[in-house]
């Protein structure tokens, strides 16, 4: 069903950009599909390079390291069991839960990456084109990890299903509440994350999830969003990075220089 969702999403996403494509000349609409085809054949090494800075910083490390220690303690001990007989009072109706699951579906997330990329090519805003890009290196770097780290232990969940740790809907909506909150600040951040902490609730509360799930699958979002958003939350334009410019000469001036590593 998640597969379908995100495929539903991006015909949508497509329908709803038709319009403004319709509208460019056909120099126009090559010129957008060579943008689109140049970003989605750089992404394989543009994932890979921030996996590597996202695994390899050793403030991720250790807090990885942190959170998956205290997720194990939690699970091998009555933590979770507690938790779980504490939580388990469906406090979400069934319209709020239904919402909440469809809403931090990492599936849902990368259908909605697609549609602010295409709406963003559609309104030729190369700055929010980069910041979807990002966004979806972020949520396949996550997901990628979530889905190994399941295939890896393989434990139930509190209604007896498997794969269960970790949280791959806490992860992915933290992903998404973390880049936001790097590329917009607190305003749009701080909302964000309560919704990504309903989610997470909401995951414990159905028995979806044991809280050691949800404790390690938020951690592991918030690192690699955050990390792979600091990376490119670099202004740049055709290309080349904007840089503050300073002349300290006999007439001191200040501007922009735009700048290009061949």
């Amino acid at each position: 069903m998640g597969m379908i969702r995100y495929l539903i999403t991006v015909l949508v996403a497509i329908l709803l950009q038709w319009p403004a494509y319709a509208r460019l000349d056909s120099p126009d609409r090559s010129r957008a599909r060579r943008a689109a085809s140049l970003d989605f054949n750089t992404l394989p090494a543009m994932v890979l390079a921030d996996a590597n800075e996202t695994f390899t910083r050793p403030g991720n490390i250790a807090a990885l390291l942190l959170a998956g220690g205290a997720s194990v303690a939690m699970h091998n001990t009555d933590a979770d069991k507690n938790i779980d007989e504490s939580l388990r009072s469906r406090a979400f109706s069934d319209t709020a839960d239904k919402t909440f699951d469809v809403a931090g579906n990492p599936w849902t997330h990368l259908g909605a990456t697609g549609l602010w990329y295409l709406f963003s090519q559609a309104n030729d805003d190369e700055l929010n084109q980069q910041r979807a890009i990002s966004m979806l290196s972020a949520l396949l770097i996550t997901d990628a990890s979530v889905f190994t780290l399941k295939a890896i232990r393989n434990n139930d969940t509190p209604n007896g299903k498997d794969l269960a740790w970790p949280s791959g809907h806490t992860a992915s909506s933290f992903c998404v509440a973390s880049v936001l909150d790097e590329y917009y600040g607190p305003r749009v951040g701080v909302p964000a994350y309560i919704g990504a902490s309903l989610v997470a609730w909401r995951m414990m509360d159905s028995g979806d999830h044991w809280a050691s799930d949800v404790l390690f699958g938020g951690t592991l979002g918030f690192i690699v969003g955050h990390t792979v958003a600091d990376r490119h939350k670099q202004l740049e334009f055709a290309g080349f990075k904007v840089k503050p410019m300073m002349d300290l000469g006999p007439r001191p001036t200040t501007g922009i220089a735009l700048v290009k590593r061949f």
